[in-house]
């Protein structure tokens, strides 16, 4: 049951670009998973959608390799960084909601629409990848939660290009987070390669729709209600 699950969540998440993480982690926290567990999980998921979805989006034309890099390299370090911290299971429960709260808030509202998106200024890509790569590394998410949504609303790609974009930049923060927290794979639950094969299987479905004809704007209710509720689940207990 819990790889069918994963399976379609890794598919809903791969059609706009994302590896899925800040779902694995909502599933997990409903199926009551140790917090030690699901930081790891998400993450080792999170990297082979990514990858996944990084291929599909960039054989479709959609990458852009100038708003790509500077938050990448921005951003790993501190994801790195993020990665080692250790939290007590109250804070790590808190943070988790909080990102899942915001990653519902932001599916609930329509992207907007801009004709002539424009390059972002240095000081902003400095500010929101150091940010985005401490908090995924901290909470065990690639970023795309944090990442598209600022490029959609500050105009910065249209939404095809913002999902090229955060495909491999989830790839790069999904690998620099468990490098500073190493020890924590061994943390692994023993079904994980079915789940890896199963968030794989939904990768390469979503990636492949979402980056060819999909309008990721359809499936944005259902993620938000999915991520709502497991953010409240974790609140409460």
């Amino acid at each position: 049951m819990m790889p069918a699950v994963f399976l379609v969540v890794a598919a809903l998440y791969a059609v706009v670009g994302h590896g899925g993480a800040s779902g694995y982690l909502a599933v997990m926290a409903l199926a009551g998973f140790e917090p030690a567990t699901m930081k790891p999980t998400a993450l080792v998921l999170n990297l082979i959608v990514s990858l996944i979805g990084t291929v599909a989006f960039v054989r479709a034309g959609h990458f852009s390799w100038r708003l790509f890099w500077p938050f990448a390299a921005v951003a790993a370090p501190f994801a790195y960084l993020g990665g080692g911290w250790r939290l007590g299971a109250a804070a790590f429960a808190w943070l988790v909601a909080g990102a899942l709260a915001f990653a519902a808030g932001r599916l609930f509202l329509p992207a907007p629409q801009r004709t002539e998106p424009h390059p972002p200024p240095a000081w902003a890509v400095v500010i929101a990848g150091a940010g985005i790569g401490f908090a995924s590394g901290l909470i065990g998410v690639g970023g795309g939660i944090f990442l598209t949504p600022l490029i959609l609303f500050c105009g910065w790609a249209d939404t095809k290009t913002a999902a090229a974009v955060s495909a491999p930049f989830i790839l790069v923060n999904s690998a620099a987070g468990p490098l500073g927290q190493v020890g924590s794979l061994h943390h692994l639950p023993a079904p994980w390669p079915w789940l890896a094969l199963a968030a794989a299987a939904g990768g390469l479905l979503g990636s492949r729709w979402g980056s060819r004809v999909a309008r990721p704007a359809q499936l944005r209710p259902a993620l938000a209600l999915v991520l709502l509720v497991a953010s409240v689940k974790l609140i409460l207990t």
